[in-house]
């Protein structure tokens, strides 16, 4: 089954972020809105098929309460954090996490 999926872990506390919203868009359209889990995960892929379209999709990760609860008192530097990818196989996986600090963050394809 073709997916994309996501996660979000605090590197700065060594633990999953929870609460946070995420959207999953394409072409400009919402396709799919939830919050992690306990876990720091979806409760279900963001998308899910035996076959997702080939194109751009861009994942919206809305931190700022989750940054603003983590660190009372202080304004967050981040309030949303969109990261665009490219489907091009429309059976693959595509997981792809978020690895969030108050300063600062990284992504990358993950399996």
């Amino acid at each position: 089954m073709a997916r994309i999926s996501t996660h979000v872990l605090d590197i700065a506390k060594g633990a999953p972020a929870a609460g946070i919203t995420v959207e999953l868009h394409s072409a400009d359209a919402l396709i799919h809105s939830c919050s992690t889990n306990c876990d720091g995960r979806t409760d279900a892929p963001l998308l899910a098929s035996d076959r997702i379209p080939a194109g751009p999709y861009d994942i919206v990760f809305h931190v700022g309460d989750y940054l603003r609860a983590e660190r009372p008192g202080e304004t967050p530097f981040y309030d949303r954090i969109a990261i665009r990818f490219v489907v091009s196989d429309g059976t693959g996986h595509y997981h792809v996490p978020l690895l969030l600090a108050a300063h600062g963050y990284s992504t990358y394809r993950g399996s």
